[in-house]
């Protein structure tokens, strides 16, 4: 008996933890999810940009802050080997899009409306929705002052919505002010939390004063009566700012979009000011925000441009496409024919008969390696293909071929044709 060692077998590799992989049995859901962006997005006039995922670290440590959480412990970071560059993966999209803006000058002829989506990277906690590498689409709209943009961008995400069959989202809303409504209301709320010192906790203490607003989006239930009691940012608005909201609020009543005004939502980066903006679920748990944003119109010129209005968004893919699952949103990337084929003049014919088909638009899955007639056919049925296309021998001498329906809903029989005929049948037939 001869027995088989596993001491030099070579190790597996595993994947990072909150990094994975995206399967072939989620990817056509993917697809709807990204497809559908793509449409709506096109729909308002948003052009696509793409952006590397490497920047400047000083890039985000200047946009998103220095003592937010992602900067503080959640970039991955490094100092280039090669020639001492400090480097970050990005962990949001919206400072390298400001960044290419500036740098190709792209506001020259007047405002601009983008969009990208990949990759982004932050070390945080892993859980469902949260990931390690998570992937983003971003809408950013600049050289806009107006409220319009703001509600175009809510709006388009409601719009999203529908197209996907995402139920029961609803929109939060706030306004921030400006910084120097921000900065008056700053030392309001620092009075405020140190006379009730001993009711935060650690994260709070460490925020007092360098970042108070955060304090108010704290997630720990024995602060949430503090928080809910603190002075509201929104009455400490001037007038023009005040408008704005107003304005924001005008807009998205009048496109019947409902809203909460939530005056504890800041969102967690520095550069945004007025409207701030959320959508949120009750279906995951935690991670109920799927998009989220704002207006951030002292970015551009924090970071070498001409001063320059800007307002934008980023959805959580991920986030939304275990809510398109949970809301039993279904697609269908299954192949239109599965060409079976058994015999030698079979074979040496299929590979020409599948590309005949797909010049007509046909989507096909050629069976190859050989394998008994019943072996193909049960490789057909688990594809969900539509049809079979059976091709033997024999079929080849008579120049004809047999499609056979496939799924349980086709109430038609097999038919024995020419391939022209077909192909005409299955182009009649296409979903």
């Amino acid at each position: 008996m001869v027995e088989h060692s596993t001491k030099n077998k070579p190790t597996k590799f595993q994947s990072i933890k909150g990094f994975y992989d995206i399967l072939p049995e989620h990817t056509p859901l993917w697809f709807k999810l990204e497809d559908t962006a793509r449409r709506v997005l096109a729909q308002y006039g948003y052009q696509n940009i793409r952006m590397p995922l490497v920047e400047p670290t000083d890039l985000f440590v200047r946009s998103v802050g220095e003592h937010t959480d992602i900067v503080e412990k959640e970039m991955y970071a490094w100092q280039d080997a090669l020639n001492g560059d400090k480097l970050t993966l990005r962990p949001e999209g919206t400072a390298g899009c400001v960044r290419a803006v500036i740098e190709s000058n792209l506001c020259y002829n007047g405002p601009v409306r983008l969009w990208y989506s990949g990759a982004m990277f932050r070390h945080e906690n892993v859980q469902k929705g949260r990931q390690r590498q998570f992937h983003q689409i971003g809408v950013e709209a600049f050289g806009f002052a107006s409220p319009q943009v703001d509600a175009e961008q809510i709006v388009m995400l409601a719009r999203l919505w529908r197209e996907l069959g995402i139920l029961d989202v609803q929109l939060q809303i706030n306004s921030i002010g400006d910084a120097h409504e921000r900065a008056e209301y700053r030392h309001v709320l620092i009075a405020y939390f140190e006379q009730h010192i001993d009711l935060l906790d650690e994260d709070a203490k460490r925020r007092l004063h360098s970042n108070p607003l955060r304090i108010l989006d704290s997630k720990n239930p024995r602060m949430q009566a503090l928080c809910e009691a603190a002075p509201k940012l929104i009455d400490s608005l001037g007038d023009e700012t005040r408008a704005h909201f107003e304005g924001l609020c005008q807009l998205l009543t009048a496109a019947g979009v409902a809203y909460t005004i939530n005056a504890r939502l800041v969102r967690g980066l520095d550069y945004y000011n007025r409207t701030v903006f959320e959508w949120v679920t009750t279906k995951l748990g935690a991670q109920g925000t799927i998009a989220g944003g704002g207006r951030y119109d002292a970015l551009v010129e924090r970071l070498g441009g001409d001063a320059t209005p800007a307002c934008g968004f980023g959805i959580g893919l991920e986030r939304v496409f275990l809510l398109m699952q949970e809301y039993g949103v279904s697609a269908d990337h299954a192949p239109d024919v599965y060409l079976v084929n058994v015999g030698e003049l079979a074979e040496q014919q299929a590979f020409s008969i599948a590309e005949t088909l797909r010049n007509a638009g046909v989507r096909v899955v050629l069976h190859a390696g050989g394998g008994s007639f019943k072996s193909q056919m049960k490789k057909a049925d688990r594809s969900q293909a539509r049809f079979a296309l059976i091709l033997g021998d024999d079929e080849v001498h008579k120049q004809e071929v047999i499609l056979k329906p496939m799924l349980a809903s086709e109430k038609s029989e097999q038919q024995q044709l020419s391939l022209a005929a077909a192909i005409n049948l299955l182009m009649q037939n296409k979903g």
